[in-house]
């Protein structure tokens, strides 16, 4: 079938090695007439070998908007660099038609199993399904591990804020659905997630995302409210215990694991709402 063209953009940091692996899977991805593919290195000091290399500011938004300035098809998709698309991704896009006033397409994205704990726990979890943050009512937004965005509507409301290092996927959403923009799900067009492989670095992402979610509702008040740590403390507690009493009396080892990281995850994001969202970092007074 007859689609637009697509600017498919990767933003990346890490190292040489990782570099090529992602060049590597990107080379599956069928393109079309028109189609281009962006990989934009946001490392502090770039590796080369990038489509584009942005060490000024290490964020996400700042990444996303460089690579999206270098095509100019009429639409975007973006894909994490911890994801492998299939080569059929921007067609599985636009099997349908897109509504008119639809600016952003909500791609499927299917954590592994992987190997390790957090991995396990992540897969369990289905922690980067657009189910995870679609299902928040009037606060429901799309992840852009893997979306679709219509460059006029992207253009219109300046593309994704730059200076935060997490949520800048939601503030783009909201933002658009304030301009009257719509979203469609496009579960189809389905990547694979690597997710984190140690609990130290899966505890550091949810901290990350606490602070995110603090700086959210402070620019959209009521979006993500924070919880008493103390009551929450004691809930972590009683379900650890609970959890892993019934997963022993039962022999469920995919029970005991989430026992006892459900409320270390949810700890650590609310214990990283108090810290900065910003970079450069800016710590509140």
């Amino acid at each position: 079938m007859d689609r637009p063209a697509v600017d498919l953009v990767v933003p990346f940091r890490g190292s040489a090695v990782d570099l090529e692996a992602v060049r590597r899977r990107l080379e599956a991805v069928r393109l079309g007439p028109g189609d281009t593919v962006t990989v934009v290195d946001n490392s502090p000091h770039p590796h080369g070998g990038a489509d584009v290399c942005a060490p000024q500011l290490q964020t996400p938004g700042f990444a996303r908007n460089r690579g999206a300035q270098r095509g100019s098809a009429p639409w975007l998709v973006f894909v994490d660099a911890d994801t492998t698309p299939p080569a059929t991704l921007l067609d599985d896009y636009f099997a349908t038609v897109p509504a008119e006033r639809t600016a952003m397409l909500a791609g499927g994205v299917r954590d592994q199993p992987g190997n390790g704990l957090a991995a396990r726990y992540s897969h369990l979890r289905e922690s980067m399904s657009q189910d995870m943050t679609l299902q928040h009512g009037p606060w429901a937004f799309v992840q852009t591990a893997n979306c679709a965005l219509r460059r006029e509507a992207f253009d219109a409301v300046g593309g994704f804020r730059e200076g935060i290092r997490a949520g800048e996927d939601a503030d783009l959403c909201y933002r658009l659905r304030a301009a009257g923009w719509g979203t469609e799900r496009r579960e189809g067009a389905q990547v694979a997630h690597q997710s984190r492989t140690t609990v130290r670095a899966l505890v550091a992402q949810k901290a990350i995302h606490g602070a995110a979610g603090a700086w959210l509702d402070r620019h959209y008040p009521g979006s993500f409210p924070a919880r008493r740590v103390p009551g929450l403390t004691w809930w972590a507690i009683r379900r650890a215990v609970s959890g892993l009493f019934a997963a022993a009396r039962d022999r469920r080892r995919e029970d005991a694991l989430l026992a006892v990281m459900d409320p270390l995850t949810t700890l650590a994001y609310e214990l990283g709402r108090s810290l900065p969202n910003h970079r450069p970092l800016r710590f509140r007074r």
